[in-house]
């Protein structure tokens, strides 16, 4: 027999979603963020050339700043108060996940701090997202202001550095305040549809470029076979990210005054993809850092001892088989070592042990610790093979298409389709709740008129 929370769900209908008015407030405080989002990415930073920048951009979109670009949804491109986006929120948020696992002070907060340590945790990512944002917005200043031409003249060097830091700084900083917003009054993961925003910004770009090269070239194999693969694809996630082994844990009876209570049973539920989307974007990162350094190197320039540095860049390009090999090893290296950050075994089997609870055939303690490895560490080499398979055949088929826009690479397949899923589950969630609040209120009713 199905439970209650089954067949609310198999009753939702359009006509609940009509009725749930506190759902429609969320949704379209969510829309309204994320526009004020896409507005703040044509607003440009003060004493920029644009002319001069689009320019440079373009002989450098292919590394590191492409990818950037793709993210903040076009606001790099155009050098926008929203260049930085929430990459820094990001990276601090990773930061503190890491210490978290090795710093004493932060593992205590973590573990035994409750609700408090991890509000205490949360400020040290904003403080740490703030410094951050100052060093890459004060590094991006200098390093405009080296370029030639990109800089109005009229602007002395201090003004531009100090009004660039204060723009890209406050960008980040009302962007991290935007996704806390949406988190808290809206629908989703606020950062994470920000990114998502940005990315699917970018997509109409992308597949006008296809549908041009086909029009120009007049086949459209290709194009069919990138439709198919997308297809493909995004099926192929959707059914590993809802994926999950699900183990079985036994609560034994105990006696608690004059009834016993205990004795149920419930699932402890272990993702195949735990690390998320965390791999590929590490690995993409590192490997279009060489790529963008390169950029900004004059090869004639080079001592001896560092010509070999250009010829391996060029083999680390898109579509090359060394960029394949290297991307594939960073992703699976990620995926166990980020995997590893977020789920402990032993920390999960003295939870278990802690409310009584226990694996049928497994002894409480270490050997429940070295089970939940074990089932780990095979859920994650499929996690890994899948997130490589997922991330890599659009990079071969854009290599081979000759086509190097990031918004239509597998990590933005990803991103795209794990946000969506995460937040058509919130909204499933607020409509089982709005449900929920009317069964009561018919209950109320009933029993005041049964009373009566």
């Amino acid at each position: 027999m199905a439970s209650a929370a089954e067949q609310l769900a198999a009753n939702m209908n359009f006509g609940s979603f009509q009725k749930a008015t506190e759902l429609h407030k969320r949704i379209w405080f969510t829309l309204i963020a994320l526009v004020v989002f896409r507005l703040g990415t044509y607003v440009p930073i003060p004493g920029i050339n644009p002319e001069a920048f689009a320019s440079a951009f373009a002989g450098q979109s292919k590394g590191i700043l492409g990818m950037f670009n793709m993210f903040s949804g076009g606001a790099v491109e155009r050098m926008a108060i929203f260049s930085l986006n929430v990459m820094p929120y990001i990276s601090a948020s990773i930061i503190v996940q890491l210490m978290g696992s090795v710093y004493p002070p932060w593992e205590k907060l973590k573990k035994e701090g409750g609700e408090a340590g991890r509000k205490t945790l949360n400020q040290y990512t904003r403080y740490l997202a703030v410094i951050l944002a100052l060093v890459q917005s004060f590094s991006i200043a200098v390093g405009l202001q080296s370029q030639p031409n990109l800089v109005y003249s009229e602007l002395p060097g201090w003004f531009f550095v100090l009004s660039t830091v204060v723009s890209l700084t406050g960008g980040t900083l009302f962007l991290m305040w935007l996704g806390e917003q949406i988190t808290s009054r809206g629908v989703g993961n606020g950062v994470s549809l920000i990114i998502f925003a940005g990315i699917v910004a970018a997509l109409p770009r992308g597949l006008g470029q296809l549908f041009v090269t086909a029009q120009n070239t007049g086949n459209y194999f290709p194009l069919m076979v990138i439709f198919v693969l997308a297809v493909a694809v995004i099926f192929a996630i959707v059914f590993m990210e809802r994926s999950q082994r699900r183990l079985l844990v036994h609560y034994p009876k105990r006696q608690q005054g004059n009834r016993m209570v205990g004795g149920d049973s419930s699932f402890l539920p272990l993702k195949i993809n735990t690390a998320g989307v965390i791999p590929p974007i590490f690995a993409s990162s590192l490997l279009l850092l060489p790529t963008t350094a390169m950029q900004f190197l004059n090869p004639a320039n080079l001592p001896n001892w560092a010509q070999w540095l250009p010829p391996v860049v060029g083999a680390m390009q898109h579509g090359q088989p060394l960029f394949m090999l290297s991307y594939a090893g960073l992703i699976i290296f990620f995926s166990f070592f980020y995997t590893s950050v977020v789920f402990n075994p032993d920390e999960t089997a003295e939870n278990l042990r802690k409310y009584g609870g226990f694996l049928p055939g497994i002894r409480p303690g270490k050997r429940t610790a070295e089970y939940l490895d074990y089932v780990l560490t095979r859920l994650t080499v499929i996690g890994a093979a899948y997130i490589t398979a997922v991330c890599l055949f659009p990079e071969l088929l854009m290599g081979a298409l000759g086509n190097k826009n990031f918004a239509l690479g597998g990590t933005s397949i990803l991103i795209v389709v794990t946000v969506t899923m995460d937040t058509v589950a919130q909204i499933q969630s607020h409509l089982l709740a709005h449900q929920y609040e009317g069964l009561i209120k018919k209950s109320k009713l009933r029993g005041g008129r049964g009373g009566r």
